[in-house]
């Protein structure tokens, strides 16, 4: 199976990491152009475009200044270990040993609004550019419209490499929204993480991101290939509730 996750908003380029075997993201060269493309705007325009306080509009400006099709090592880090989001403090990817990492670099992939599609080793430069940003451009007025199928049919390429059939999509629906699931052509599985409230099931939103982010950690650590092997999740007391899934939504419940 292939995992798909979603980006982080925060990110962390100042932690020590440790000596991987890097890779190069697929669409690196639409990631510069876009990036190009950005750095023609100014802090307030930066701001309207991303909703965001005129701090973070001026520092994304100095961000996307700077993003360069050469960059310097510094600036540079593993996809996996740059997002420091819900997610990612769920999946706890700095923890991975070795053998693990590589499996992560086999089955797990990001969904980027800059990058498209990003391998946990691919190494990125510091941006923000969420999927759902009204970004016109060439093919369009959106992000959406910018990637088209292509990050779907690179998906469907990777999974073909992989040996895997199912994608498992552990993603926002801001960001799944990017992937043409008739050019993907695999079949997709969706967990939903929903917990008690009021006597509610509700889908509380940080906590299931983290929940998202924790399976993948979950499947890469058991080294799970199979999608069924994944209804024994059960970290952060969540557990599978047959009773309220269908064939390819799997709610998990606390």
């Amino acid at each position: 199976m292939l995992l798909v996750v979603s980006p982080a908003k925060t990110l962390d380029f100042e932690s020590p990491s440790p000596a991987l075997p890097v890779s190069k993201p697929v669409f690196a060269k639409d990631a510069v152009a876009l990036a190009g493309q950005l750095r023609g705007m100014d802090a307030r325009a930066v701001g309207k475009l991303m909703d965001i306080s005129p701090d973070l509009a001026a520092l994304n400006v100095e961000r996307f200044q700077s993003f360069s099709a050469r960059p310097a090592a510094a600036r540079q880090r593993p996809a996996v270990l740059a997002f420091r989001g819900d997610t990612y403090i769920g999946m706890r990817a700095e923890t991975f040993d070795a053998p693990s990492m590589d499996f992560a670099q086999q089955h797990l992939r990001i969904l980027s609004g800059l990058y498209g599609v990003l391998r946990p080793l691919d190494l990125i430069q510091p941006y923000r550019l969420e999927m759902g940003s009204a970004l016109a451009n060439a093919h369009g007025n959106n992000l959406y419209a910018y990637w088209g199928d292509r990050i779907a049919k690179e998906l469907r390429k990777q999974a073909k490499a992989t040996g895997a059939g199912v994608l498992v999509n552990l993603a926002s629906q801001e960001y799944f929204g990017a992937v043409d699931t008739k050019a993907l052509g695999l079949r997709v599985v969706t967990p939903q993480f929903k917990e008690q409230r009021g006597g509610v099931l509700k889908i509380i939103s940080f906590s299931a991101k983290r929940a998202r982010g924790a399976m993948a950690g979950f499947a890469i650590r058991n080294r799970l290939e199979e999608p069924e092997a994944l209804k024994s999740f059960a970290e952060d007391n969540y557990r599978f509730r047959p009773e309220l899934s269908s064939a390819d939504e799997w709610v998990f419940v606390r």
